[in-house]
């Protein structure tokens, strides 16, 4: 079973101060995001991976730094799930942005956004499935693992689930959190969403069917001694 996991990168200083950072380079994780680093490196333990494709913002790179280190995986850089590119939206503050006349399409029509001088919406989620399916289909023993961008993330779970793309805001993905997609079928299955508490151990732990089950599957098993 090929599981792709997709982490979002933890609390950033453009998090903190409330900005769109976009592809502004100089922007690291806050102290509550070097913490939540930390913790993400526990929550991943001894994952085994056949790939760890980051995005090429240094949030990311301090985001798995921690645990790449303790589990000695190799991380490659992939441009495909960089964050979107705002354009001249880049650095604002989203207090600001959200009087944008634009703003009010992003909420309700993403699909048909293209921000000034940068990205489409559609690209977006375009260039970053093609990572996704290419590093799944990848030969190799493991999960491939994604640390990632809020947009991308919730881009890439609503391709998965089949959504319209003018529906992924509905999709929330909190800092540091994680989500689990299975690609081991022809229609991909979303395992895990936005999880911010558990570790890997403990997601994985389920033995979720190959097939669809009605009345959905078992949940958590219990996890030395526990659920």
């Amino acid at each position: 079973m090929t599981l792709v996991v997709l982490v979002r990168h933890a609390h950033s200083t453009a998090n903190a101060a409330g900005i769109l950072s976009g592809r502004i380079d100089d922007i690291h994780l806050s102290t509550q995001g070097k913490k939540q680093a930390k913790k993400l490196a526990t929550r991943l333990g001894d994952l085994e991976v056949k790939s760890v494709r980051i995005s090429p913002m240094i949030r990311c790179a301090e985001t798995i730094e921690p645990w790449a280190t303790s589990n000695g995986s190799k991380v490659v850089i992939d441009q495909g799930i960089n964050e979107m590119d705002y354009g001249t939206w880049s650095g604002r503050t989203l207090k600001t942005l959200s009087k944008e006349p634009l703003w009010k399409t992003i909420q309700e029509k993403p699909s048909k956004v293209t921000f000034p001088k940068g990205e489409s919406m559609r690209a977006m989620q375009v260039r970053a499935m093609k990572s996704v399916t290419e590093s799944a289909a990848k030969r190799g023993k493991g999960h491939v693992v994604i640390v990632s961008h809020g947009d991308v993330i919730k881009a890439i779970i609503a391709s998965c689930l089949g959504m319209a793309l003018d529906d992924f805001q509905r999709i929330v993905i909190d800092p540091a959190s994680i989500s689990i997609v299975d690609l081991s079928n022809a229609r991909p299955r979303l395992l895990v969403m936005n999880n911010s508490s558990h570790s890997i151990n403990e997601i994985l732990a389920s033995k979720h069917s190959k097939r669809l089950l009605v009345g959905g599957g078992e949940g958590l098993k219990k996890v030395n001694g526990r659920k």
